[in-house]
């Protein structure tokens, strides 16, 4: 066996998990570590045992007792871990190394994903060499991720690998890029040590190191993060600064993938743009026009340049004081600079289409809680697109539809009112949407059982209220074509 297949047989073993974690120091120990504080968690670690080991050194980040990092890793030994880089012949932590699961749509999955220590465990702001762990972007990409098979996927920007090993779930090969020759040896790590061999990684930046070559699915938690240019002193991270003014490697990556997509081919990224002069999503829009593809951006978030700019400074391990004043001031000024006033937060959602040109090109805000896993649902959009293009509005007509069983209609009253004041349909799982109802929509929609063609509801419903049908039917087919798309009614 080599060392790393020793070491996964020992965090088997000693049940290095993230039920067991949790089941270790508690919910609210959990949370406080989500926050960067790992006491409430220590102090629940009574006693000295496999699990409890690797959690202190692996996961919060302090030392141990040499015996009791050779008991806990009894196949690797002590040595063992010294060699691989894990941790220091005195019982210190080398790297961060801690239990990561999810369920996707081919089962419920544990891995172990290892990344540089972070200031927790250093005490100190982290280098800009760092190579990040699994956090909140990392896992928001994963959910969105459509798992459809394909030969050849890219994990652009791949950092310590998790997108890359999602990826190597349903495609056949997958070459994953980064900068950072630090990183490709983490993701590397991380693909032997939870077994995953069809991960392919290439040194270089965006696409140059894959200029051969053209893919069915192209995946990138991108470094979007603004950063001012120009000016001394201010940290550049490889993980999250593209090394571009403003948005640019946002823009940049969308107007580079579409050479790199087969026909069909998906592309899937997270991104910020900035607001000023003109309207943020209104930017990406003028991005997208330039190419031939397909597009879904959501945006989900919006902050103000101060927010924005504490929110990164802190990122970096920076407390406040004098130096983050002066990175304040910094990031202010570039901001300033350029007319920025805020920054928005989103997903992409490229494709390059079969034959042709765009069938869809849609821009919006959703702020509603989503469900954990996306992807089924935006492989959905797309498929509903490529139907309703190819259907007029007669042929349309003519279909019958059911309501999705996670929809549900919701009535309000004024007191002692016999008929509602306020009518929606709200989505419970995918996006969670809300949809305003009038009198008349609920009514077909209401009857959409799958049994009569919808046209026919329509007119049925135009004979209730007294109205013309042709015009009611006007009226409704565009509504009623946006539920198909957003999945609340399916054929």
């Amino acid at each position: 066996m080599t060392a790393l297949a020793d070491l996964a047989a020992d965090l088997s073993s000693a049940n290095f998990t993230v039920d067991a974690l949790a089941e270790l120091w508690g919910q609210d120990a959990s949370a406080a570590l989500h926050r960067g504080q790992r006491v409430p968690a220590l102090r629940r670690i009574t006693t000295t045992t496999p699990l409890s080991t690797l959690a202190r050194v692996f996961v919060l980040g302090l030392a141990a007792e040499p015996a009791d990092v050779d008991a806990a890793l009894p196949t690797l030994g002590l040595a063992g871990a010294v060699e691989l880089g894990l941790v220091t012949a005195q019982g210190a932590p080398r790297l961060d190394l801690r239990p990561y699961s999810f369920a996707d749509d081919r089962g419920l999955v544990s891995w172990w994903i290892a990344s540089d220590l972070g200031e927790l465990a250093l005490g100190t702001p982290i280098p800009e060499n760092h190579v990040l762990g699994v956090g909140g972007a990392s896992t928001t990409l994963s959910g969105l991720m459509i798992s459809e098979p394909v030969e050849l996927a890219l994990d652009l920007g791949t950092g310590c690998g998790i997108q890359a090993l999602h990826a190597a779930r349903h495609a056949t090969r997958v070459i994953a890029t980064d900068i950072s020759a630090r990183a490709l040896e983490l993701a590397a790590f991380n693909a032997e040590l939870n077994g995953i061999i069809n991960i392919e990684l290439r040194l270089g930046s965006l696409f140059e190191p894959v200029l051969e070559e053209s893919f069915g699915h192209v995946v990138s938690n991108p470094p979007f993060v603004i950063t001012p240019r120009g000016q001394d002193g201010v940290p550049a991270y490889e993980y999250r600064d593209g090394g571009m003014v403003g948005d640019g490697i946002v823009a940049s990556v969308i107007k580079d993938v579409e050479s790199r997509l087969v026909p069909g081919g998906i592309a899937q990224l997270l991104g910020n743009w900035e607001y000023g002069a003109s309207d943020g999503l209104v930017r990406v829009e003028q991005w997208v026009r330039f190419t031939g593809l397909d597009a879904w951006v959501i945006e989900r978030e919006r902050q103000t340049v101060e927010r924005y700019a504490e929110t990164w400074i802190r990122d970096g391990g920076t407390l406040p004081g004098p130096e983050f004043d002066r990175l304040y001031n910094a990031w202010l000024d570039d901001f300033e600079s350029r007319g920025v006033t805020e920054v928005g937060f989103g997903y992409v959602t490229l494709r390059r289409p079969l034959t042709g040109g765009p069938v869809i090109r849609r821009f919006e805000r959703l702020d509603a809680p989503l469900a954990d896993s996306l992807g089924t649902s935006i492989a959905a959009f797309f498929s509903a697109a490529d139907w309703l293009h190819s259907m007029d509005d007669a042929a349309f007509a003519r279909a019958t539809f059911t309501v999705t069983p996670d929809v549900t209609e919701q009535r309000h009253y004024w007191p002692g009112d016999e008929h509602p004041t306020v009518m929606d349909l709200r989505q419970g799982a995918g996006f969670s949407r809300t949809v305003p109802l009038g009198t008349a929509l609920a009514a077909v929609v209401g009857a959409c059982d799958g049994t009569l063609p919808v046209g026919v509801i329509c007119a049925a419903v135009a004979q209730l209220l007294e109205v013309d049908d042709d015009e009611l039917t006007s009226e409704l087919l565009p509504q009623l074509r946006e539920l198909v798309l957003t999945g609340l009614l399916r054929g």
